[in-house]
């Protein structure tokens, strides 16, 4: 397994022989407008991409976690080809064909893409009516046989979903969106520092992977902050907090 962090939650993933590009966002920087009711105006993205979009245009399947601008941007769906195969949530699926994309599939459970199994987990976009307003959300466990269990939660928050698939799936690598992403009411709508804390607590065998900082303007968990708090928590050794553009690789071979 290579995975490589693009930028915020835009991943280059190569597992069981097969490439993925997740959650294209490839608006250049200060493009779009910040995100409303956040607590500063800073236009986003915030960063440039690492390097020239051309790199990850020709990937095998995107992964489209939820339709969120900051997931699924109009750079993204401008750049695509419109017959790459694209695997989405259930209920995005009208939208994404709208936009001329015509090789999709809606994930409702488990779905195989070569030897490559992918299964649908859900999670909390935020609580309360913050969260009802934010919609569906989903992760994704990715298992092929030499490979590790990949589990990738998505836009939730430390919540009885994600224990329940850390349960059932034991990966032996998780990427939050962290980030701590909120708006001026209301409580926080993507991982923040003690959401991690907890995750690893909970789950003391997976290696965590934190990504979706410094890029959007309401993520207002900083790297430096989670880093000063695992720190704290003698958690470095656990997460990997990596650049954009910086690549994450394991051959271990999982032992169940």
């Amino acid at each position: 397994m290579k995975l490589q962090l693009i930028r915020h939650a835009s991943l280059w993933l190569e597992y069981g022989g097969i490439t993925f590009l997740v959650d294209p966002m490839f608006s250049g920087q200060g493009e779009n407008p910040p995100i409303m009711n956040s607590a500063n105006n800073r236009r986003n993205p915030l960063v440039p991409l690492p390097g020239p979009v051309d790199q990850w245009l020709s990937p095998d399947v995107v992964l489209v976690t939820h339709l969120h601008q900051d997931h699924w941007d109009h750079a993204a769906v401008s750049l695509l080809p419109h017959d790459v195969k694209l695997m989405c949530q259930p209920g995005d699926h009208k939208t994404i064909a709208g936009q001329g994309f015509n090789d999709i599939t809606a994930v409702h459970d488990v779905v195989s893409v070569g030897r490559v199994s992918l299964t649908r987990t859900s999670g909390k976009h935020g609580t309360g009516a913050i969260g009802r307003r934010m919609g569906a959300v989903s992760g994704f466990i990715f298992e092929a046989e030499g490979e590790p269990t990949l589990y990738l939660a998505g836009d939730t928050i430390w919540c009885n979903e994600v224990q329940q698939a850390l349960d059932l799936h034991d990966p032996e690598v998780t990427v939050v969106n962290a980030g701590g992403a909120r708006f001026r009411c209301g409580s926080h709508i993507t991982m923040n520092e003690q959401d991690i804390v907890d995750l690893c607590s909970y789950a003391p065998n997976t290696s965590v992977i934190a990504v979706h900082m410094d890029s959007i303007n309401h993520c207002l968990v900083t790297r430096e902050l989670l880093d000063r708090r695992l720190r704290q928590e003698l958690l470095l050794d656990r997460v990997a907090l990596p650049l954009d553009g910086e690549w994450y690789q394991t051959s271990h071979v999982p032992a169940h």
